[in-house]
């Protein structure tokens, strides 16, 4: 949920052909607009993972220098690359120490394991993130991995209600596509299957 423009997200998280829960997890991402995120669960991100679990396994004092370089520049208006749209002036630095202390002190091995801190929350993770880019070079992705949003209607009407016909028609076609596709017999049933959940 976003609390600024009071939007939320709809994840739909299937496991069946999960590999990992930090490198390309989602199966669906519903989401009217799309925004520039820090998308480190993107293959593309991967380096960019290492290095942030790397950061909060250092001393707090040297994350918090690392922090303090980027608050400066951002506090002396140079003007960072477009892609750096995150202020780090709501980030109260006492509060991130404490975060960074436990982090130093249990070190966590991997990506995964730092999510699974108590403690350690979205600031934690885009603070160590503009560290990752901005100080060490480590790029990760912007690209949002929000892909269709409410072609159809909301079921709670919002943003408009459920436009039946259009939906049935896009059912359809998906159906006939799928039938008349050129994949093995397997493929195919498996598609119409997992087709006629929208369906009945």
């Amino acid at each position: 949920m976003n609390e600024d423009n009071r939007m939320a997200r709809r994840y739909h998280w299937l496991s069946k052909d999960l590999d990992s829960f930090v490198c390309e997890p989602h199966s669906a991402i519903c989401c009217d607009k799309k925004n520039k995120v820090i998308n480190l669960v993107a293959l593309e991100s991967s380096k960019a993972r290492e290095t942030v679990a790397g950061l909060s396994r250092e001393k707090p004092k040297n994350i918090l220098k690392d922090l303090k370089k980027i608050k400066d520049l951002q506090e002396k208006s140079y003007t960072l690359p477009i892609r750096h749209h995150i202020r780090l002036n709501d980030m109260d630095f006492r509060r991130m120490e404490k975060i960074f202390i436990s982090t130093y002190e249990k070190k966590p091995e991997n990506f995964e394991k730092l999510l699974a801190m108590k403690g350690v929350g979205p600031k934690t993770i885009r603070a160590l993130a503009l560290i990752s880019e901005l100080i060490y070079g480590v790029k990760y992705s912007i690209k949002d991995p929000a892909r269709f949003s409410f072609a159809h209607g909301g079921k709670d009407s919002i943003p408009y209600p459920v436009d039946r016909e259009s939906y049935n028609r896009s059912i359809e076609i998906l159906h006939n596509a799928v039938k008349d596709s050129k994949i093995g017999r397997t493929e195919k049933i498996k598609a119409i299957k997992r087709l006629s959940f929208f369906y009945g």
